[in-house]
């Protein structure tokens, strides 16, 4: 059994700072106003076997199982399962792949997935979790920030300073010219939000190359976890994804009647912890074995710019179109509210494949500590 993309809706970005443009609504206003939003839009959210929502600070305002939170504001049935899940920063994409892989098993008919973050409320790592300094993991598999492993990497992989610079006004001019176009056509403003708020269209080459890079005293606080270790820091604020409010969910189902897109395949990886950033490239290599398609193959690829260096590595190591991907901008411009990442990506995929005409999308992710996701979908004629 095939599982169908019945729609794919996401908020703006907020700045996750008090006076964000998000800031006044909960996590779960977020979701069950994407949900109202979709059944408005025409798909049929009234009845979903279950609700699976990705979050990675399951604490505080996402605290008390943010999935089943979000059913009871949305007003879902009370047969509806709940699922609250964290896989870092594909959490998103992560339950939009579990709500595919209950579709295509006959054990739902149809799930509602995605992904909110609202680190306004809820800051970064505000989980305090042992795991994040607990000095009896060996050091390749101990906690170090994303900016870290970001940096880290770039050095080991020989990504210069111009190229996170060029990226990063790749991805800041990209999303100026993606507003009042089809490629934001499945944004729903919320809280009279209607813009990427943490998107800086002023940016020049100048004004990247005139940054510091933002990490050195970052790296002192984990000297231990690092060890000997020098790195030589490139990424600055201008390269790496600001912290934001956000959310995105999906109507996934088992009746391809009406829907806009077929889940071809979607894969799951680990990788490297040390390395951090690169599990994406697997999760992405599996899906396309999986499909038995290249990247030549696709239309349009929404490439989460996890930091600078990974949509630097996959433009040179991997050689896609550029014209082909993250063509409405990424979200070293419009911001990374972590756990609705990925489910916000497919979303633009969509709307990337639709504004087109396009075919075949794929949308890679990758997170803290070596996890990747990755997914290919066929858009559909309706």
């Amino acid at each position: 059994m095939s599982a169908f993309i019945h729609d794919a809706v996401r908020t703006p970005r907020g700045k996750a700072r008090p006076d964000g443009g998000l800031a006044a609504l909960k996590p779960q206003q977020l979701v069950s106003g994407l949900v109202r939003a979709m059944g408005e839009r025409g798909a049929d959210v009234s009845k979903p076997d279950a609700l699976i929502v990705g979050a990675v600070g399951q604490i505080g305002a996402q605290g008390g199982h943010i999935a089943l939170v979000s059913k009871f504001d949305a007003g879902l049935p009370d047969e509806t399962a709940a699922l609250s899940i964290n896989n870092y920063c594909v959490s998103g994409l992560s339950a939009i792949g579990q709500a595919a892989a209950m579709v295509e098993s006959g054990q739902a008919r149809s799930v509602l997935a995605g992904g909110v973050e609202m680190m306004s409320r809820v800051p970064f790592m505000a989980d305090n979790a042992d795991f994040y300094a607990d000095a009896s993991y060996d050091r390749r598999t101990r906690y170090i920030p994303v900016a870290l492993a970001a940096d880290r990497l770039a050095q080991d992989v020989g990504v210069s300073r111009a190229e996170l610079d060029q990226a990063a006004l790749v991805s800041q001019q990209r999303t100026a010219a993606a507003e009042g176009t089809p490629l934001v056509a499945s944004r729903i403003a919320l809280n009279g939000l209607n813009r990427e708020e943490c998107a800086r269209p002023t940016t020049t080459a100048e004004s990247l190359a005139a940054m510091a890079p933002a990490f050195p005293v970052l790296a002192d606080q984990y000297r231990d976890a690092l060890g000997d270790r020098l790195i030589d820091h490139r990424h600055t604020v201008g390269h790496a994804p600001p912290m934001a409010d956000g959310a995105a969910m999906a109507l996934i189902g088992a009746d391809a009647a009406g829907a806009r897109a077929r889940i071809v395949a979607w894969a799951e990886a680990g990788g490297d912890p040390a390395q951090s950033l690169t599990a994406g490239f697997t999760a992405m290599q599996r899906v396309l074995e999986k499909a038995r398609l290249t990247l030549s193959d696709l239309d349009r690829i929404e490439f989460m710019e996890a930091f600078g260096v990974t949509i630097v590595t996959f433009m040179r190591d991997f050689g896609p179109d550029a014209a082909k991907v993250n063509v409405g901008g990424g979200h070293i411009a419009k911001g990374h509210p972590m756990g609705a990442t990925g489910a916000i990506l497919l979303a633009s995929l969509l709307d990337a494949l639709d504004a087109s005409g396009g075919k075949l999308g794929l949308v890679v992710a990758a997170g803290a500590s070596g996890v990747g996701s990755a997914m290919i979908v066929e858009r559909l004629e309706r």
